[in-house]
C-alpha cells in the first residue's frame, strides 16, 4: 500500500527523486525535529501570554531562540543539512521571532494602547519577515566579500525577539512600568524601533565570531566570565536579561565601528 505522505527530499529539483522506499538517515531528521520543537515552544509562549503566565511565556520564546541556535549546528555536526530543513527553519523563525514576541508584548502591555499597539505588533512581524527574506537571498550572493560573513545585516531575528521583550524584563525585575496607556504606547514605539533595527542595514556581529581564537592566558578568565554569567542568570534571571539586552545595544556601536574600519581597508584585503 502506498504511503499517503510524500517522500522526504530531494534537496535539489535537478536531482533525480529517490525511490519512495529509500530510507532516510536519522541524522537528517534530528535537526528538523529540533526546529519543530522550537515552533511548539514559540506557539506555547503565545498561549501562556494570553493566559497571563508571562514568566513562562518569555521562557518559551527564549527557549525557542536557544533551539534555533543549536539546530543548524547540530545539522552540520551530524552532516544532516538539507534544503528542506533550511526552508522550515526560516518559517519557524517567522513564528518564533516575529509573531510570538509581538503577541507576548501585546498581551503584557500593548493592548492598553488599543489599535496603535496592534499596528506596532503587525509592523514588527512584517519587519522580521522582511529581514529573514533578505537573509535568505544574501546566502546566494556569490560576490559578497568573505570578511562580511562575520557581520549580519541588521539585528538577527533571535536577538530581535530577545530585545523586543525588554519591557517585560524591566517590569519583572521589579521596576513598575505601570499598565496605563502611556506605558503601553511607549512599549509599542520601542517594538517599532526593534523592527526597524531588524530590517535595517546596520551591521551587527554574527555568530561566526564565536570561532575567533582566544589568547592562552585569557582562556581561564573567559571561562570564569561565562560561569559567572550563567550563575547570575540562574540567581537574578530578569535583572541579568535586562543587562544583557543593554549590553547588546552597546555592542551594536562597536560592531558598526569594526565594520566601517574593515571596509576602509580597501578591496586589496577583501578576502582576508
Amino acid at each position: 500500500m502506498e504511503s499517503p505522505f510524500p517522500p522526504f527530499g530531494p534537496d535539489d529539483e535537478d536531482v533525480e527523486a529517490p525511490p519512495p522506499r529509500r530510507r532516510i538517515p536519522i541524522r537528517h531528521i534530528v535537526p528538523n525535529v529540533i526546529t519543530l520543537l522550537a515552533i511548539c515552544a514559540g506557539m506555547t509562549g503565545i498561549r501562556l501570554a494570553f493566559e497571563g503566565r508571562f514568566t513562562l511565556a518569555v521562557g518559551m520564546v527564549l527557549g525557542a531562540a536557544f533551539l534555533d541556535g543549536i539546530d543548524g549546528r547540530i545539522a552540520r555536526m551530524l552532516k544532516g543539512q538539507s534544503r528542506f530543513g533550511a526552508e522550515m527553519d526560516s518559517l519557524a523563525d517567522i513564528v518564533n521571532f516575529g509573531v510570538a514576541p509581538a503577541l507576548v508584548l501585546y498581551a503584557y502591555t500593548m493592548h492598553d494602547a488599543g489599535s496603535f499597539g496592534w499596528i506596532a505588533g503587525l509592523l514588527y512581524t512584517t519587519a522580521c519577515a522582511l529581514r529573514l527574506a533578505r537573509f535568505n537571498t544574501m546566502l546566494d550572493e556569490p560576490q559578497r566579500p568573505k570578511w562580511q560573513t562575520a557581520f549580519f545585516v541588521g539585528v538577527p531575528a533571535p536577538a530581535g525577539a530577545g530585545l523586543a521583550l525588554f519591557p517585560v524584563y524591566i517590569s519583572l525585575s521589579g521596576f513598575d512600568l505601570g499598565y496605563d496607556e502611556l506605558a503601553a504606547s511607549a512599549s509599542a514605539v520601542y517594538l517599532l524601533l526593534i523592527g526597524f533595527l531588524m530590517a535595517s542595514r546596520l551591521p551587527t556581529w554574527s555568530g561566526k565570531t564565536i570561532g575567533m581564537r582566544v589568547r592562552r592566558d585569557l582562556v581561564m578568565p573567559v571561562i570564569l566570565a561565562f560561569v559567572l554569567y550563567v550563575a547570575l542568570l540562574l540567581s537574578f534571571f530578569w535583572e541579568t536579561l535586562t543587562l544583557t539586552a543593554v549590553a547588546y545595544f552597546v555592542s551594536i556601536i562597536f560592531s558598526v565601528r569594526a565594520y566601517n574600519r574593515r571596509a576602509a581597508r580597501g578591496p586589496e584585503t577583501i578576502d582576508d
